[in-house]
């Protein structure tokens, strides 16, 4: 049996970072489009982005997933998962280095932004669809606002794969489902 867990906002939000969902002034603003024609504001939107997720530290659904040494896919810029030890495929790339803060406008996967090549996507969708029959597909965090979010969720579907949701209190939800897998 082979588990392979995909992340969204939920799992950091009890490590005190907000989801866009609560934060739509961000969300409205992080596309390619805008970061070009409004350079200031755009590096101003990133610099809160980075403010609000400055002292964050994973939470036990982070550590538990780098515990058990299980793969990643995350949607999440934050870096938790890495603070935590796991090796994470980052879908949408990372915030940038304090020092790029002036050209944060003209960077490409610091972070993706609507309008961008994702260049992860393909590695995710590779990672699922070698998932069979006797394997897990743990969903932490995650809705189904984004295409990308739905399209994982489906080719798991059609590989057989049981899928697992949790999406409330994933600091102490994923060590039991866990736990309880390793059995």
């Amino acid at each position: 049996m082979k588990i392979i867990a995909f992340t969204g906002a939920g799992i950091s939000k009890q490590s005190n970072i907000p989801t866009f969902m609560e934060r739509p002034d961000i969300r409205e603003k992080l596309f390619r489009d805008y970061a070009n024609t409004h350079h200031e504001e755009y590096n101003e939107v990133i610099r809160q982005l980075k403010a609000s997720m400055n002292g964050a530290k994973p939470n036990d659904a982070h550590y538990a997933l780098a515990q058990y040494h299980i793969p990643v896919i995350t949607m999440n810029i934050d870096g938790l998962h890495k603070l935590a030890g796991s090796d994470a495929l980052e879908m949408h790339g990372g915030l940038p280095d304090d020092d790029e803060m002036s050209i944060a406008w003209s960077l490409y996967n610091k972070p993706v932004l609507y309008g961008d090549p994702a260049p992860n996507y393909q590695k995710a969708y590779e990672m699922v669809y070698d998932l069979t029959p006797d394997d897990i597909f743990l969903v932490i965090g995650c809705s189904y606002h984004t295409a990308i979010a739905v399209d994982l969720r489906e080719v798991a579907k059609s590989r057989g794969a049981r899928i697992i949701e949790i999406q409330e209190d994933a600091a102490h939800n994923v060590r039991k489902v866990l736990e309880k897998l390793m059995k």
